[in-house]
């Protein structure tokens, strides 16, 4: 079993950067991060693979940077250039034996 907990998150006015973690419980593969604005479904943002390709939903590319540390079990998503359409639940999710594991979720709140 893998469990996810998420931090970083927090309000921030428009332009302005915050810098997510996901501290995993055990080694991770895959790690993607996904967010939730309140009323909208669950959405991709972004993924990293143990090697550290990436990949991002058209609406970030070019703002969030995701990165990991194999060493620490830690994912990170810097978000640059934040707007109030990226208010939302962020969550990072990762898979095991194709079992889904889910954080909690940190709230990240832009202001305009």
């Amino acid at each position: 079993q893998v469990q996810l907990v998420e931090s970083g998150g927090g309000l921030v006015q428009a332009g302005g950067s915050l810098r997510l973690s996901c501290a995993a419980s055990g080694s991770i593969f895959n790690m993607r991060w996904y967010r939730q604005a309140p009323g909208n479904q669950r959405e991709f943002v972004a993924g990293i693979t143990r090697g550290g390709s990436t990949n991002y939903a058209d609406s970030v590319k070019g703002r969030f940077t995701a990165s990991r540390d194999n060493a620490l079990n830690t994912a990170y998503l810097q978000m640059n250039s934040l707007k109030p359409e990226d208010t939302a639940v962020y969550y990072c999710n990762t898979q095991r034996f194709g079992i889904d594991y889910w954080g909690k979720g940190t709230l990240v709140t832009v202001s305009s």
